[in-house]
C-alpha cells in the first residue's frame, strides 16, 4: 500500500490541475444529480422480527383501515369548555375539514361523548385514522392536517397536534451547528499551522468531501429508505473526520518542507505515511459502522450505509485531492519564517516532548492513573437504560411538544402512548375473547383505561386499545409491555385459538430497544474482531491491535457512562437545553461504539504509524516512543479539538437523539 500511495502522490503532483478539475467536476456534477435525481428522507421504522411488527402486519392483512398512521388533534381554551356555542361550532369545522383530507380514513369526534374531554371541560381531542404509514403519507400530508386548524384557531381555540404522525414527521434543527464547527476548527487550525494557506485547506477539502459524500448519500435514497437524521449525522462525522484527515496529511507534509525536502517528494512521502495511515483509519472507520448491519433493524443499517460514505469519501478526498492542491500550494503551507529555514530531522523539543518522556519513563503511573479516571466515567454506564425519548422531551415550540402537555396534564401521562392490542381470533373467532381480554388488561394496575374492543369486517381480528398509567419513555410502561405479552394476555387467550400481539408506536419502540441491547454485545465482539484482524495485518503484531481494542473499550465505555449521567440521570441537562432526564436512544450506543471505535483508532493508527517509523531509523523504543509521540501530540490534540468543536456545535440542536450524539 505504501508503495501504491507513494506513485499515486508523485503522479498527483504532476497532474495536480486535472486532477482538481476533476474533483471541480464531479463534486458539482454529484451536488446537481442530487438535486434533480435525489430521493427523500424516509422515517421507516419497521423492525423485523418483532412483537410490535407483528401486529402491524396482521393490522395491515385483515384490518387495514386501522393499520395506518394516527394523529392526535388536540383543542384548549383557557376560558370556558369547549362544549360552549362559539367553540364547539369552530372545532367542528376544523373537525370537517380534517376529514376532507385524500389520506383520512376517519377522525373522531371531539365533542361527542364525555371520553374524548378533559374532567374540567377545558381539553378535547379527535383521533385521526390515516390509510398509510408515516413513510407512505410524507410531510405534504402533514402540512394538509396543520391548515385545517384555521376555523377553530379564528374562534380562539388553541388547536395543537400530536400523536404518531406529527411527532415522528417533525421537523428538525439545528441552529448554527455546522457555522460553530467551522469556526472552531478554523481556530484550531490556525492556532496549530500559523499560515492562512493551511489553516483554510484543511477546512475546504472537508466541506468538498461532505458534499460529495452527501450527494451520494441523497442518491442512495432513491434506491433504499434514508433516515432524515442521517444527513444530520453524515454532517458531523463527515466534516471531523475530513478536517481530521487533512490535518494529519498536511502536517507530515509540512514537516518534510520545513525539513528541505522537495516539494513533489514531500507529497509521495506524505501519501506513503500519512496517506497510508488515513487508509487504514478511515477503513477502520468504515468497517466499524457498516457493522451496523448487525442491529438487524433496517434504518439502524442505513444510518451505518450513509456514514460509511461519507468517511469513504474523506479518505479519497484525503489523498487525491488534498496532495493536488499541496503541490499549487507550494510552500506557502508554511509560515512566512520557516519557508528559507531548514529544521533538523529531529523532533524538537517541547512541551510535547517532555510529556512524552515523562509518560515513557513512568508507563504504570501513566496507565493507572488514566485506568482509574476512564473506570471512575464509566460506571454510569451499568445503569444505562435503552428506550426512546418521547414528544415531551421535546422543545415547547413545536406543536406536538404542546399536544403532549395538553394530553397529558387532561387525561393523564399515558395518554400520550397507547398500547395497539391486536387480536387473531383463530379460526373459529369468538367475539367474547375480545371481551375477556379487555376485562384482564384493564385490570392490571399499570393501565389507566381501555378502549371498546373494535372487530374487522370479516369478524376474526379485533383491536383493542390500552392507556398506560405512566409516560411513554417509562421503565414502568416498558415493563407492562413485558407483562402483557409474559402473563396477561396468554392467559386470558388460553384454550380460545386467539393469539394477542401488542403493538403501537410505544410498544414498537420498546421493541427496537430489546433488539438492539441483544444484538450490542455481538455487534461490539464483531467489530471489535474485524478491527484487531486489520490492525494485526498493518502492524504484523498481535499486542499493538490487543492493546488498540482494550484501551478503545475503556474509553467508549466512559463516554457511555457520561452520557448516561447526562441524559438519563440529568446532571447538568439544562446546561444542553434538555428540558427533562430522558432514557438513551436505542441506537445512539451502537452508532456511538461505532463512531467512537473507529475514530479512536484514526489516533491510534496515526501515532503508532510514526512511532514504528522512529524505530525503524534506529532509535530505541524509549526514544520511538519519546519521539513518535512528540511528533504527534500537537496534531491529534488539534485533530480532538476540531472534532470535539465539530460534535458540539450540534448540540444546539433541538433533537434529544442529535444531542446525545
Amino acid at each position: 500500500m505504501s508503495n501504491g500511495l507513494y506513485r499515486l502522490g508523485r503522479w498527483i503532483a504532476a497532474h495536480h490541475r486535472l486532477v482538481i478539475v476533476a474533483w471541480v467536476v464531479a463534486v458539482l456534477g454529484l451536488v446537481g444529480l442530487n438535486r434533480v435525481a435525489g430521493g427523500d428522507a424516509v422515517d421507516d421504522f419497521r423492525v423485523p422480527g418483532v412483537e410490535s411488527q407483528a401486529a402491524v402486519d396482521l393490522l395491515e392483512q385483515r384490518f387495514p383501515e386501522r393499520a395506518g398512521a394516527t394523529a392526535m388533534v388536540v383543542f384548549h381554551v383557557d376560558a370556558g369548555t369547549v362544549n360552549d356555542p362559539a367553540a364547539a361550532a369552530a372545532i367542528d369545522a376544523t373537525i370537517t375539514e380534517i376529514a376532507s383530507i385524500e389520506h383520512v380514513l376517519a377522525v373522531t369526534d371531539p365533542l361527542a361523548g364525555p371520553r374524548a374531554i378533559s374532567p374540567d371541560g377545558s381539553t378535547a381531542f379527535a383521533a385521526v385514522q390515516f390509510d398509510g404509514s408515516t413513510a407512505d403519507l410524507g410531510r405534504a400530508t402533514l402540512e394538509e392536517l396543520f391548515d385545517t386548524a384555521a376555523p377553530a384557531e379564528q374562534a380562539g381555540v388553541q388547536v395543537e397536534f400530536g400523536g404518531e404522525l406529527p411527532t415522528v414527521l417533525k421537523e428538525r434543527s439545528e441552529g448554527p451547528a455546522e457555522m460553530i464547527g467551522m469556526l472552531a476548527a478554523l481556530v484550531v487550525l490556525f492556532v496549530t499551522f500559523r499560515a492562512v494557506v493551511a489553516t483554510v485547506m484543511p477546512l475546504g477539502v472537508a466541506v468538498a468531501g461532505l458534499a460529495t459524500g452527501l450527494s451520494i448519500v441523497g442518491l442512495l435514497s432513491g434506491l433504499i429508505d434514508i433516515p432524515s437524521i442521517a444527513p444530520r449525522l453524515g454532517t458531523m462525522i463527515g466534516l471531523g473526520v475530513g478536517i481530521d484527515y487533512a490535518l494529519f496529511v498536511l502536517s507530515r507534509h509540512r514537516d518534510h518542507l520545513a525539513h528541505g525536502m522537495d516539494v513533489d517528494e514531500s507529497i509521495g512521502r506524505t501519501n506513503a505515511t500519512a496517506g497510508q495511515a488515513v487508509v487504514v483509519a478511515g477503513g477502520t472507520v468504515v468497517v466499524a459502522i457498516l457493522g451496523l448491519q448487525f442491529a438487524g433493524i433496517p434504518f439502524v443499517a442505513a444510518l451505518g450505509y450513509s456514514a460509511a460514505i461519507v468517511v469513504a469519501v474523506a479518505v479519497l478526498v484525503a489523498i487525491t485531492l488534498l496532495p493536488a492542491l499541496l503541490s499549487v500550494a507550494r510552500h506557502r503551507i508554511l509560515p512566512k519564517h520557516q519557508r528559507t529555514v531548514r529544521q533538523s530531522t529531529e523532533v524538537a523539543h517541547s512541551g510535547w516532548v517532555s510529556w512524552a518522556r515523562w509518560v515513557a519513563h513512568h508507563p504504570w503511573r501513566s496507565s493507572i492513573g488514566a485506568t482509574v479516571v476512564l473506570v471512575t466515567l464509566a460506571i454510569p454506564m451499568l445503569d444505562m437504560r435503552l428506550g426512546q425519548a418521547d414528544a415531551g422531551s421535546d422543545p415547547t415550540t413545536t406543536t406536538h411538544r404542546r399536544a403532549y402537555d395538553l394530553l397529558a396534564a387532561g387525561f393523564g401521562d399515558g395518554f400520550n402512548g397507547p398500547l395497539l392490542i391486536a387480536v387473531d381470533l383463530g379460526d373459529n373467532p369468538d367475539p367474547n375473547v375480545l371481551d375477556r381480554l379487555s376485562s384482564s388488561v384493564a385490570a392490571d394496575p399499570g393501565v389507566r383505561a381501555v378502549s371498546p374492543p373494535e372487530l374487522n369486517a370479516s369478524g376474526d381480528t379485533g383491536l383493542i386499545t390500552a392507556i398506560p398509567t405512566t409516560k411513554p419513555q417509562d421503565q414502568a410502561t416498558s415493563d407492562l409491555v413485558h407483562r402483557l405479552r409474559d402473563d396477561l394476555l396468554p392467559a386470558a387467550t388460553t384454550g380460545t385459538g386467539a393469539e394477542a400481539l401488542v403493538g403501537g408506536p410505544t410498544a414498537g419502540f420498546i421493541d427496537q430497544s430489546d433488539k438492539i441491547a441483544a444484538r450490542l454485545p455481538w455487534f461490539i465482539a464483531a467489530v471489535v474482531s474485524l478491527s484487531f484482524l486489520l490492525l494485526m495485518i498493518v502492524f504484523r503484531s498481535i499486542l499493538v491491535p490487543l492493546k488498540a481494542a482494550v484501551l478503545n473499550l475503556l474509553s467508549i465505555g466512559a463516554a457511555y457512562g457520561v452520557v448516561v449521567a447526562v441524559f438519563q440521570w440529568g446532571w447538568g441537562r439544562s446546561l444542553i437545553g434538555l428540558d427533562e432526564a430522558v432514557p438513551i436512544a436505542s441506537f445512539v450506543p451502537m452508532m456511538m461504539f461505532a463512531i467512537l471505535f473507529g475514530l479512536s483508532m484514526d489516533y491510534e493508527v496515526f501515532i503508532l504509524s510514526r512511532i514504528r517509523e522512529e524505530h525503524h531509523r534506529g532509535h530505541t523504543n524509549i526514544d520511538s516512543v519519546v519521539q513518535g509521540l512528540g511528533a504527534t501530540a500537537k496534531v491529534i490534540t488539534a485533530a480532538a479539538l476540531i472534532m470535539i468543536s465539530v460534535f458540539l456545535g450540534f448540540v444546539a440542536s433541538d433533537d434529544p437523539v442529535v444531542k446525545m450524539m
